[in-house]
């Protein structure tokens, strides 16, 4: 427990007095990232906001720093923890570099008169999220992902040890999604700040995060490291996921297979396969992928979105029986893509499939056929 940056003792939340979720137990550490994940709707938000004080708790205790956050003044906790959340805030006449440094607020007096190391502050923390250009721009001006930024360096200058996100990403475009999550990494590992965020970027937060918390309607449905959380089996349960597939290995989504009978057999391995499967899905054209072995990075995928699979175990020669049901099944299609450029000593018999399927070997769009 002393180790505890934040945490909460029997809490529950809800709206009004209708409890949502029941005995919520969440500890976050100096230096750790803890993420909430879970379904829409889930409670995600409401227990972010009973933890900062926006909502009411309807039983139990947050503690920061050791302390009952509810005998806490708004300064004290001010000076211990900075808020981003999704609402959007519509400051007026408002500078980007005025809205930084109102993460000052806490530390100055009464008439908020900001001192040479105040506006040092705040400029280093604009730098850090990469937005110092924009420090004299109108603040209403900015694009959804610039105001995000503008928000994180207004939490990170007021100097926190835990920062409470609320999905700190659903502006952002790729690039200043890897950005912002980088610099939550490097305060966590630097200056040992506790983070405790939520975020629907299921492959984000299994590589960010140090403990994961699953929300799920009235409960906490499971808590662990990304490494337990992680299943192909369980996000699929979490989530509902009845249409398509989620896989672990790879932290990505499938759409649904297209059924029937296979028109093309795709000869891949080592990811080469993985762009044909994926467009041919898309023309909805049912296909049958091999001869893949089963600890091969285009094998879930296939599995996922193959009519058929051929498949040969983990390290192993293809067996000349493999080869057999493969070339059968070959046969039956009309056409053959083969996305691979070299063949090896362990997959020598998809060389002598590609050889027998020669006559219907096809180019697929920009996918070169090698042969």
């Amino acid at each position: 427990m002393a180790e505890d940056y934040i945490w909460t003792e029997n809490m529950t939340v809800g709206y009004g007095k209708t409890p949502l979720i029941r005995q919520i137990g969440i500890h976050v550490r100096a230096g750790e990232i803890v993420t909430l994940i879970g379904p829409n709707g889930a409670g995600k938000s409401t227990i972010l906001r009973s933890v900062i004080r926006q909502l009411g708790l309807l039983e139990g205790t947050v503690y920061l720093d050791g302390m009952p956050m509810k005998g806490m003044g708004e300064r004290e906790i001010a000076k211990r923890m900075s808020i981003l959340m999704t609402e959007r805030i519509h400051p007026e006449l408002m500078t980007c570099e005025d809205v930084v440094s109102t993460g000052r607020y806490p530390y100055t007096g009464r008439m908020g008169i900001l001192t040479a190391e105040d506006r040092k502050k705040v400029r280093e923390a604009m730098e850090l999220v990469h937005a110092w250009d924009l420090a004299r721009r109108d603040f209403s001006e900015i694009s959804d992902g610039q105001k995000q930024r503008i928000l994180l360096a207004r939490a990170i200058c007021q100097d926190p040890s835990v920062i409470v996100l609320d999905e700190p990403t659903s502006f952002l475009d790729i690039r200043h999604k890897l950005e912002l999550l980088t610099i939550l990494k490097d305060l966590v590992h630097e200056k040992k700040v506790a983070v405790l965020m939520s975020l629907h970027e299921l492959d984000l937060a299994q590589k960010l995060s140090d403990y994961i918390v699953c929300v799920n309607g009235e409960y906490i449905e499971r808590c662990g490291t990304p490494e337990e959380i992680f299943t192909s089996s369980y996000i699929t349960s979490l989530y509902g996921i009845t249409k398509g597939s989620y896989h672990a290995e790879l932290g990505c989504l499938e759409m649904e297979p297209v059924r029937g009978t296979p028109q093309v057999f795709v000869i891949g391995g080592n990811g080469s396969g993985i762009p044909v499967y994926r467009k041919l899905q898309r023309m909805g054209i049912p296909f049958a992928a091999g001869i893949l072995h089963e600890n091969d990075i285009d094998y879930p995928i296939a599995v996922a979105l193959a009519a058929k699979v051929i498949s040969e175990a983990p390290f192993e020669l293809i067996q000349e029986e493999t080869y057999e049901r493969a070339a059968a099944v070959m046969a039956s299609c009309g056409q053959v893509i083969c996305c691979l450029k070299d063949f090896g000593t362990v997959n020598e018999k998809n060389r002598k499939l590609a050889e027998l399927g020669r006559d219907k070997l096809v180019k697929m769009g920009d996918v070169l056929i090698h042969f």
